[in-house]
């Protein structure tokens, strides 16, 4: 049997373990800064600080890393006028946030010995929750009870109409579940099975000392160097889905009755 200190280091779980950096409690609350505050701060910073680095000197020639930026700005753009129109425009701020921030914690998270905040649940579906209220006020803001027509299909026959609105109803209802588990599961799955076979490798190196086990660690390290850029690629797929499904939703809001 693995020793405490070795069977902490292989648990494919404690990565996923929030630690109170700062203690902090207001009554009941527990407002303790956390690791996963941490990692959320130094991704707006890097958001933040790559964007002012690569557009402060602004030059009609761009710069490689200007150029990124206008094409992050593009492909963001063209996304929201594919889903949600040129009206979907007014929400580029907002998708473009978003889409950064999941991007960039979620790349964070495939640094060793980082926190990866997308693995939490709270944090993703915190994330949906912002974008199912802004639909929902923008929606009633701009279209009144005309919203509503989300919910009641037209050219479906009376008898079955309110059937439909209530299937309409709980689809609408569980888009924060759907858009807020995707992300979570993906990047919670994809650091368990990297640090699984990591530890493969480490354990079959310990069970069968050096030279043996370094034979028997080949296949779960193959494994392990396989899944590290498909694991990134995984990052940005997630980011990119979470954007266009907020795009769609968004299109929703400022055309209920296209539904």
């Amino acid at each position: 049997m693995a020793a405490d200190g070795e069977g902490k280091r292989i648990d494919p779980i404690s990565q996923f373990e929030i630690t109170p950096m700062a203690e902090w409690k207001v009554g009941s609350y527990d407002l303790s800064f956390t690791n996963s505050s941490l990692m959320m701060l130094i991704a707006v910073g890097l958001i933040l600080l790559w964007l002012f680095l690569s557009t402060g000197r602004r030059s009609l020639v761009p710069g490689r890393w200007q150029s990124i930026v206008e094409l992050s700005y593009e492909f963001i753009g063209n996304m929201i006028r594919s889903t949600a129109g040129s009206d979907g425009l007014r929400f580029f701020p907002f998708v473009f946030s978003l889409f950064m921030f999941i991007l960039f914690a979620n790349m964070l998270g495939m640094i060793p010995f980082f926190f990866t905040t997308t693995s939490h649940i709270v944090v993703t579906f915190t994330l949906a929750m912002m974008v199912m209220c802004l639909v929902i006020g923008y929606g009633v803001y701009r279209n009144g009870w005309g919203f509503l027509r989300l919910f009641w299909p037209s050219g479906i026959p009376l008898a079955i109409v309110w059937f439909v609105a209530i299937l309409e109803v709980i689809s609408f209802m569980s888009r924060p579940i759907s858009l807020s588990v995707r992300l979570w599961a993906n990047m919670l799955a994809g650091h368990i099975l990297l640090k699984l076979f990591a530890g493969f490798a480490v354990m079959m190196v310990g069970a069968f000392g050096l030279f043996p086990g370094v034979f028997g660690a080949l296949i779960p390290f193959a494994m392990t160097f396989a899944l590290v850029p498909l694991e990134f690629l995984v990052a940005f797929v997630q980011a990119y889905v979470f954007a266009l499904l907020t795009c769609v939703y968004l299109s929703d809001a400022l055309h209920p009755g296209h539904h």
